[in-house]
């Protein structure tokens, strides 16, 4: 007891420090290591002296903390405290192993940590390198002080060791200490600060989504561990983002937190966002806080509104206004305002920091008497944000992103780094933009989104239909097999013949080029020859499911507004009421037997429809996709190229007609020599009498997972085709270890799009959840924001498909269709595109 000076309690930012701490003993959160080289010749004992001369002087390095068994935390100064002083010699160590020592050292010290209530909570290690060299390493906790008081330590303490090697007695003027600030903390209005902050905060309800982080599963429950990555600004660019804050009377702290709120906003895909930044927390109206030392600073959340449309300047300025307003209640507790808020207990307010370190410069630096140098400094420090963002405002603006390697990648961060800086030399290069002109996206960075990703140009038959190339097919494999349904089969030929019989009949009956024609059948060799006989005499097929809700079937027959209707007797009783003239196909048959078995002599250009299919409708009324004889060709030719004959020699044939899946299952195979194998649905695998040669299964990951658990993939199957849902990473090793052979894609595309418009084959090596890949032969995908740029690698957009596969409208319905030209600057190239509205 005879060593206590002084007793009060806390500020809130450091109740907050001392709550993390405790909460994580093990995160070396708020664990601080100050390091840097001294060069010349150190007199260690005046060293020594220094150091303690200026805890003398500080009441708060003498600090310790208090909590357990009374009504509020309290800090207990010490009137004397010995300083922990360690000495090391590494001259005989090359410059590598001096570095792996330095690490090593560096995380053996931050595991020791400090017991909160014993001081002081700082140690000093010096270590030689050379005869005049030597490493500084000053650890401490970071609820002692802050960066400012950090530069007021580090200069007295460098005064007083000059005026001992000079012989001089040294006087500094007495220091104000921390108490001073806690009082003054206590006297200030604590009701106007919470209306202020409640209604700041009114409405968010959320934290701001960083949506560059690691899926769920990889970050769940993980202890955080960081890592940081340094830049720097060019001299150029920081010279032109002072004279802009100068000219236009801003902060260039100002300007870094606009740049680092649209970069939020970019990834986010939100324009409501919300950081938190440190401020000094150094009120004007207290005497002698410049140079105090103590945890004056605290951290506030900063809440910015973007509108795309607003010019960048006045929005820059109305920031900077709420910032003046924000400092007058500087000193609310942090978690008080987040409980103000409307984000639910238990989530962070936000998930990002920024750190400003906008320090009073140090003249004594300049001394040219000095006999120990300082150089290489720099503080490694941990907080407990996934990602704190940190600012150094010299002569090249330079700073650093501190993360938690369990939530972030490094490249990601990388990139992060790279779309920060674009930012920056976005505003000097166009000081009076509008907010939505300002890109993260680099030129060179636009160039591979835009052109080298899309860079999928290749030759297909553009003269041709899908029915001409099953004809060719034909010609080349006349007698091979086609298509299997249970214990029947066709060759090539015995197929075409039949279709071509039902292709000169429905000419007979007027059907030629955009003559819709409904099919409602049930899965049978009958449905095959359908829809080849449909395309052969130049209509365009749409199917109707007859295991369809009534209410969809009627949907699609009053929409279509069918000319022809294909269906059986059985079902023609399950379909309601339309106009379209009917063929029975089972009462017709003998007159289609009758019909010539030659090919069709037509004028169906590619251009002209070759089917209709109806979304799901589950954002709205369903609509029928009008897909083109071009698109459907361009598909199925960049499946000639990426699959093999021998890959391809037995599809299975699983999906529903009314699903675009179902578009690759069958004219895949029988354009390029294949053999379809046609089932009821996928699960019927186990019982199908030709499941011993399918090769190729085109379906979505869930029926996959189902044919697992039932047992039921064949051991030949060579490919799976996976679209339609997100594929697991879990699901494609499976694969790979059951089917070491073979070859698992990873597929994406809307109906719009012509079944499938990104692909990828997954590694089996692979670690990750798989993406959708590249775009397909001649299709042009972008991902971009609400204004239509390029959204920065990494970072969620909405996805806009272009290209040879896109369809041509949604039928009848013009409302929905946005027929839009976008001029390409990059490529020279006119994209049409899709935006659906619903």
């Amino acid at each position: 007891m005879n060593n206590i000076d002084d007793l009060y309690e806390l500020s809130p930012m450091q109740q907050g420090m001392l709550f993390h701490t405790l909460y994580a003993p093990e995160s070396e959160v708020y664990f601080e290591q100050l390091l840097c080289i001294l060069s010349g010749e150190l007199n260690f004992t005046a060293f020594q002296q220094a150091w303690e001369q200026v805890v003398a002087r500080h009441p708060v390095l003498r600090s310790s903390f208090y909590w357990e068994e009374i009504e509020k935390p309290l800090q207990m100064v010490s009137k004397q405290v010995d300083l922990p002083w360690e000495k090391l010699d590494w001259r005989n160590f090359t410059l590598d192993e001096q570095q792996r020592q330095l690490e090593d050292f560096l995380s053996s010290d931050r595991q020791k940590g400090f017991e909160l209530d014993v001081a002081p909570l700082m140690r000093f290690t010096v270590t030689q390198l050379e005869d005049y060299t030597y490493q500084f390493i000053w650890s401490h906790h970071h609820i002692l002080f802050d960066g400012w008081s950090m530069q007021i330590i580090l200069k007295e303490v460098l005064v007083s060791y000059e005026a001992h090697q000079r012989g001089e007695h040294l006087r500094l003027l007495p220091s104000h200490p921390y108490r001073e600030y806690i009082e003054w903390l206590q006297q200030q209005d604590i009701v106007q600060a919470k209306n202020f902050w409640q209604e700041a905060l009114q409405g968010f309800e959320a934290p701001t989504p960083l949506r560059v982080d690691k899926s769920t599963l990889d970050k769940s429950r993980q202890q955080p561990t960081y890592d940081e990555k340094h830049f720097q600004l060019s001299q150029t660019v920081t010279e032109k983002l002072q004279y802009a804050a100068r000219k236009h009377h801003l902060t260039l702290n100002n300007l870094v937190q606009g740049a680092w709120a649209l970069l939020l906003s970019s990834y986010s895909g939100e324009s409501d966002v919300v950081f938190g930044a440190t401020v000094s927390g150094r009120p004007p109206t207290l005497a002698g806080v410049d140079s105090m030392v103590g945890l004056l600073i605290n951290t506030l959340p900063v809440r910015v509104q973007i509108t795309a449309n607003a010019e960048f300047l006045p929005w820059l300025k109305q920031l900077q206004s709420q910032a003046f307003e924000q400092e007058q209640y500087a000193y609310y507790s942090l978690a008080e305002i987040q409980r103000l808020s409307d984000i639910p207990p238990g989530m962070p307010l936000f998930e990002s920091l920024l750190v400003f370190e906008n320090y009073p410069l140090d003249s004594a630096e300049q001394d040219t008497k000095k006999t120990l140098e300082i150089s290489h400094l720099r503080c490694l420090e941990r907080t407990n944000y996934p990602l704190t963002l940190v600012v150094n405002p010299e002569s090249q603006l330079s700073g650093r992103i501190v993360y938690d390697t369990s939530r972030f990648e490094q490249e990601t961060i990388a990139r992060m780094i790279g779309h920060f800086q674009t930012l920056l030399a976005s505003i000097v290069a166009n000081p009076q933009p509008r907010v939505q002109e300002l890109s993260l996206v680099s030129a060179t960075e636009q160039h591979q989104l835009l052109v080298e990703w899309n860079n999928t140009q290749s030759e297909y038959p553009q003269d041709q239909c899908i029915d001409q190339l099953f004809e060719a097919q034909v010609e080349r494999t006349p007698d091979a097999i086609a298509l299997v349904f249970e214990k029947q089969q066709l060759t090539y030929q015995e197929l075409n013949s039949r279709a071509n019989q039902l292709a000169h009949y429905l000419r007979g009956l007027g059907v030629g080029t955009e003559t819709l024609v409904g099919i409602c059948v049930e899965r049978s060799i009958e449905m095959v020859v359908g829809l080849l006989g449909i395309l052969k005499a130049g209509g365009a097929y749409v199917p109707l499911d007859p295991t369809y809700p009534q209410e969809r079937l009627a949907l699609i027959l009053s929409d279509a507004q069918l000319q022809v209707l294909l269906t059986s007797e059985k079902l023609i009783a399950i379909l309601p009421k339309h106009n379209a003239l009917v063929v029975l196909l089972d009462r017709a048959g003998q007159a289609i037997s009758q019909e010539k078995q030659y090919n069709v002599i037509k004028n169906t250009k590619p251009t002209n429809l070759a089917y209709i299919l109806y979304t799901s409708g589950s954002t709205g009324q369903p609509k029928g996709v009008a897909v083109e004889h071009r698109s459907t060709v361009n598909f199925l030719h960049w499946a000639h190229e990426v699959y093999t004959l021998e890959q391809i020699a037995g599809v299975l044939a699983s999906t529903s007609i009314n699903f675009d899946l179902s578009v690759f299952e069958l004219f895949v195979p029988l354009c390029w020599g294949g053999r379809v194998i046609l089932a009821e649905n996928a699960l019927h695998l186990p019982t199908l009498a030709d499941a011993k040669n399918i090769t190729l299964i085109n379906t979505v990951p869930s029926v996959i997972t189902e044919l697992f658990r039932i047992n039921g993939i064949p051991d030949r199957v060579q490919i799976f085709n996976l679209a339609g849902e997100p594929l697991s990473h879990q699901l494609v090793q499976q694969l790979y270890q059951h089917h070491p052979s073979s070859q698992v894609f990873n597929l994406y595309g809307p109906t719009e799009a012509t079944t499938y418009a990104t692909f990828t084959l997954v590694q089996k090596a692979g670690s990750k959840s798989p993406t959708i890949g590249r775009p397909l032969a001649n299709t042009q995908v972008y991902i971009l924001d609400s204004h239509l740029q390029p959204v920065p690698i990494g970072v969620v957009g909405e996805l806009y498909i272009g290209g040879a596969g896109l369809a041509r409208h949604y039928l009848h319905r013009p409302d929905l269709t946005s027929e839009k030209f976008i001029f390409n600057p990059f490529s020279n190239q006119l994209e049409h595109r899709f935006s659906n509205q619903n």
